[in-house]
């Protein structure tokens, strides 16, 4: 059901009178079918409103009060006078209803730092707008939605035939009642980026509801299918990647996330290739991955012409260019990450590139670096040892290729090239290692990443040549590559929060682990679907994917489950909790790929991987899961009937999804119990809601307290008028200690087969600091790190929004990195 315009809404008894609008009233909470009536101000007596239709109509004030208290039901902390009030004092004559819906829309989401509920309001008002929105082009149905999409060029025809065939279903499954469940912000980002639009006039052309169940269709078999994944979408459980989210059911299904290329080969033509691969991926919302490990150093010889290589970096500024031209039709910014080993020679300039001095012929500024760090540098680091750098051209020329080559078969030729006396020059490994802090301090980028430990873990690297050579442009997917694969995954991420089961009758509250499992299932097939949906823009990404059948189920929301619980992020019992739900995922995901594998077939490589003779993730690491005779028969399923998907758990970020959802990003603590939201329509203070209720239930929610949480910028540790206990849960990531952070992504990657993209926080970058935390990351198994999160020495730009450049920070010190390394408990970072 449409909501009418405001204040030309049809007339409907008053049940409620309100005190004059001139003035604005203490709280009054409507009943259930609110009435409210004001005296005009004589200035309002002759004002008109011009309606969508573009006819005019005196203003009705009492409209206003209706239209905003008959989305503020059973919101009992809303007080809806006061937002009537407040877009009644916007008005002027000739005001567009519009203008009205987006000015009450508006007033709601800025008392949100006030009042959390405010934003169900504000979410609630905009829901109202875009159903209004879909209603004035006559869509009224779902198929109807669909029918529209089709006839402007938008939905394909697979999609079409199946709505057509289950219309009358399909359209009696759209339940409006579930918008209930946004919060302003999520609302907002799927209206703003999400719902399909009129190709010319862009305008909405689906609902929420209908946006959804339109993802559904689209990735489901039949009905039943489409219809508990609707739900489970509509109810927030579960949002699969924006990739899906953008194209699915469209005429260009490009649904999967993540692309990662191998090193182009060392030649003119092998590297003009890769532009174009990359290109065609970003065209369609994909995110890079690239190595650049093969090619030649500054200085190599070309043989060709007699000269002298300038080595990567121009062929790097040429692909900057090239990933920000390609900008995915708008929808979001071209964005990729370039992966390189240490032992490489141009390894320093490779540092460099994000430097915000310098020549700018030699800088990169859309594009993110990645170290591929083998264990021999980290030892050697620790030992403070040389480490020599190598030019892949000399390399090739004696026959060594250390780019295909891990663990101890790296180590024995690595040491061999330098014992032939190959390399291009020697530093010692602590120097290099400190070039590498300074670049993260400095610019959050240049992510460590450990390449052994993604081999030696990876599923798909039972077999000789099978190798891992980079992850992706958010570290969490680790997958073989070579010339003729290019690795693709498809993510989804399961709502953490929306799987806590809330205490009754004095029980407390608990994680609802049969809840859990029923998603997983769910998700695993979804993302199975997409393999065999998805438009592949190379040949090379369709042969890798349909070969491997990878798939990456990730969550968000822990954050929230630990403030449902009242656990502080580093408490013990939270670090349980984190581990069991990872490896609940793990379960159930490995049994609903087998299942899949009995009903269809194992995916085409399931011989090569370590799974076919038994070695599951926990394995890699030394590690004993709970209820260890389970997992021996899943284990034995497994080897008899094969997996259908060859890697399935990787938890990625998750910052527009998780607004969608309404819960905190991925794996990670809260930056600040009051932030700033940024949307089209303007920029609004949030606090953090769990926070607000525990205060109200305490009788501490004052005005006062609001400015002091305000004044300490989100921090609540200094405010002694809270109690400590939940000062302790509430902390922030500034707040806590990173190696807790580290133990817990290691505990939890037992069960991860792929990685996790993992940011770590550090308000003040400190040298020895950093050089602590990042040995430690690596002694304690992790595969991979993402962002290194700094203030106020740095603000981090993100791979996926936009943000001012960062400032500079403290440049390195030697001795600092020996103290940190030779006294690693000294290190507060990771205390």
């Amino acid at each position: 059901m449409t909501q009418p315009d405001l204040a030309t809404a049809p007339a409907e008894p008053d049940t409620l009178a309100a005190p004059n609008a001139d003035v604005e009233p203490a709280a009054a909470q409507p009943d259930a079918s609110p009435g409210f009536s004001l005296t005009p101000p004589a200035t309002a007596m002759s004002m008109h409103v011009t309606k969508r239709n573009g006819g005019r109509e005196p203003v009705d004030l009492n409209k206003i009060v209706r239209a905003v208290a008959r989305c503020s039901q059973d919101l009992y902390a809303v007080d809806p006078m006061r937002v009537a009030t407040r877009t009644i004092s916007g008005l002027y004559d000739g005001a567009t209803t519009s203008e009205l819906d987006e000015l009450s829309i508006r007033t709601a989401a800025l008392l949100t730092a006030e009042e959390p509920e405010y934003g169900r309001l504000a979410a609630r008002l905009l829901a109202g707008v875009i159903e209004k929105e879909v209603a004035a082009i006559d869509i009224n149905a779902f198929s109807q939605s669909v029918q529209r999409g089709f006839d402007l060029g938008l939905i394909n025809q697979r999609l079409m035939d199946f709505v057509q065939a289950n219309a009358r279903k399909l359209n009696d499954a759209i339940d409006n009642g579930l918008n209930a469940r946004f919060d302003y912000f999520g609302m907002r980002t799927v209206y703003d980026r999400y719902l399909l639009r009129h190709p010319t006039a862009r305008t909405v052309i689906e609902t929420p509801q209908q946006f959804f169940l339109r993802i559904a269709c689209a990735l489901s078999e039949d009905v039943g299918d489409a219809l508990a994944l609707y739900r489970r979408m509509a109810q927030l459980d579960y949002i699969p990647s924006s990739p899906t989210l953008f194209n699915a059911g469209t005429t260009h299904e490009q649904l999967s996330s993540c692309f990662l290329l191998d090193s182009p080969e060392d030649s003119l033509e092998a590297i003009y290739r890769r532009y174009m691969d990359v290109a065609k991926l970003s065209k369609f919302s994909g995110g890079i991955g690239l190595s650049y490990s093969r090619v030649r150093s500054r200085g190599s010889l070309i043989r060709s012409t007699n000269g002298l290589s300038n080595g990567i970096v121009p062929w790097l500024k040429t692909l900057d260019a090239s990933v920000a031209a390609v900008n995915q039709g708008g929808k979001r910014k071209g964005a990729a990450c370039v992966y390189l080993e240490p032992w490489h020679a141009d390894v320093e300039e490779f540092l460099e590139l994000r430097d915000n001095t310098g020549e700018d012929a030699r800088r990169t500024h859309n594009l993110n670096l990645a170290n591929w760090i083998p264990d021999e540098f980290m030892r050697r680091v620790e030992a403070d040892a040389m480490w020599s750098l190598f030019d892949p051209a000399v390399l090739a020329r004696h026959g060594t290729q250390l780019t295909d080559l891990s663990g101890e078969a790296f180590d024995q030729a690595y040491r061999a090239a330098e014992t032939a006396g190959l390399a291009t020059r020697q530093l010692r490994a602590r120097e290099l290692y400190t070039r590498m802090i300074r670049t993260l301090a400095q610019t959050g980028n240049g992510w460590m990443n450990f390449k052994d430990k993604s081999n030696r873990a990876c599923n798909q690297t039972l077999r000789e040549g099978n190798v891992v050579h980079l992850s992706n442009l958010c570290t969490e997917i680790l997958e073989v590559t070579s010339q003729d694969e290019t690795a693709v995954c498809n993510l989804g991420s399961i709502n953490l929060a929306h799987h806590v089961q809330d205490g009754s009758a004095g029980d407390l509250a608990r994680f609802d682990f049969d809840k859990l499992a029923e998603t997983v299932r769910l998700a695993v097939r979804q993302l199975d679907r997409v393999i065999d949906l998805n438009f592949y823009p190379i040949d090379t990404a369709r042969h890798a994917n349909l070969k491997w059948r990878p798939v990456g189920l990730g969550a968000m929301g822990l954050q929230d489950v630990f403030f449902k619980l009242r656990l502080p992020f580093d408490s013990e019992p939270a670090r349980e909790l984190s581990q069991r739900i990872a490896e609940e995922i793990y379960f159930h995901a490995l049994s609903a790929s087998c299942e899949l594998a009995v009903e269809q077939t194992p995916h085409p490589s399931f011989a090569d991987t370590r799974a076919s003779v038994g070695e599951l993730q926990f394995d890699a690491w030394n590690v004993t899961p709970s209820d260890p005779a389970r997992w021996d028969e899943l284990r034995a399923r497994i080897r008899e009937h094969g997996l259908r998907n060859s890697l399935l758990i990787a938890i990625a970020p998750t910052a527009t999804i998780a607004s969608i959802a309404g819960c905190y990003e991925c794996i990670e603590p809260q930056v600040s119990n009051l932030f700033k939201r940024e949307t089209l329509s303007g920029d609004f203070l949030v606090i953090n809601k769990y926070l607000v209720e525990e205060l109200k239930t305490l009788g501490l929610w004052t005005a006062e307290l609001r400015d002091a949480v305000k004044m300490a910028d989100g921090s609540i540790q200094g405010i002694t008028a809270i109690p400590d206990t939940l000062r302790q849960v509430y902390r922030t990531a500034w707040e806590l200690p990173m190696r807790s952070l580290i133990d817990m992504a290691a505990d939890r990657g037992a069960f991860i087969d792929q990685s996790q993209s993992l940011n770590l926080f550090i308000e003040s970058p400190n040298i020895g600091q950093l050089a602590s935390m990042y040995m430690y990351a690596w002694k304690q198994g992790l595969k991979t790190t993402y962002y290194l999160r700094s203030r106020p020495a740095t603000r981090i730009a993100k791979s996926t929004v936009s943000a001012p450049a960062p400032a500079s920070a403290p440049t390195p010190d030697a001795d600092a990195i020996a103290c940190s390394l030779e006294n690693p408990e000294s290190c507060e970072s990771c205390q």
